[in-house]
């Protein structure tokens, strides 16, 4: 174990408990905060070291960073399956904390609610997820279903796949969200495609689609007035 004298030479990005202890837990880096959960590291690497290794395979984006799978993780040096499960496992909990309120009451009002809630998870993942929130009648999300990941093709979504659950929660209606990895949130051909199938399902079982939000880089596009300019709602 280090003395207090080897301690206070080492340089201070090797010694973030310290500096949590010192400043608060805000004012570390990302690195240092990365490091803290490593922990000791593991063989020539220091903790400090492997954070910042984790840290360039997501290109310095935490948002980057939860969306990799664990599998990328195991394989930096230094880190191994321990490692790269706790790592995950503090961005979901920080994740968790950052919806929680929307969880536990706030009501979806429109599109930028919608932004709010899933931007964070998706602007920056690498592939398209398509999740369907569903809302009981006062507009309030009571449950959230990843229905695909991967491209967006209309033919691989089934609608029982969305209006299933939907059913069983006694949802009053739904709201359609995936991301463009591009960055660039415009509805494509498929998208509004994906849109219509489920609009008509929606229709048909009496759960109205009640918009279709597409998440980019920086902001989001919403079919919400595209789908009812051509009475889908």
């Amino acid at each position: 174990m280090p003395t207090s004298f080897e301690r206070s030479a080492q340089p201070q990005r090797d010694r973030p408990r310290e500096r949590l202890r010192s400043v608060g837990a805000g004012n570390l880096s990302l690195g240092e905060l990365l490091a803290l959960i490593v922990g000791s590291g593991s063989g020539s690497s220091p903790a400090a070291v492997v954070g910042d290794r984790i840290l360039a395979l997501a290109e310095g984006s935490l948002s980057r960073l939860a969306a990799l799978d664990v599998s990328f993780l195991e394989g930096v040096p230094g880190v191994g399956v321990a490692t790269a499960a706790r790592v995950l496992a503090a961005l979901e909990l920080g994740r968790r904390a950052a919806t929680a309120a929307s969880d536990a009451g706030d009501y979806i009002r429109g599109p930028a609610d919608v932004f709010a809630r899933m931007g964070p998870r998706l602007r920056d993942a690498r592939q398209e997820e398509f999740h369907a929130l569903m809302l009981n009648s006062r507009h309030r999300v009571i449950r959230e279903v990843l229905v695909t990941r991967g491209l967006l093709d209309s033919s691989l979504i089934h609608p029982r796949e969305v209006f299933r659950p939907a059913v069983g929660e006694g949802a009053a209606g739904i709201i359609l969200v995936h991301n463009h990895p591009s960055g660039d949130p415009t509805p494509s051909a498929e998208d509004r495609a994906v849109t219509k199938q489920l609009a008509e399902a929606g229709r048909a079982v009496g759960i109205p689609v009640l918009d279709h939000v597409v998440v980019g880089a920086g902001g989001y596009a919403s079919l919400a007035d595209e789908l009812a300019r051509v009475g889908r709602l």
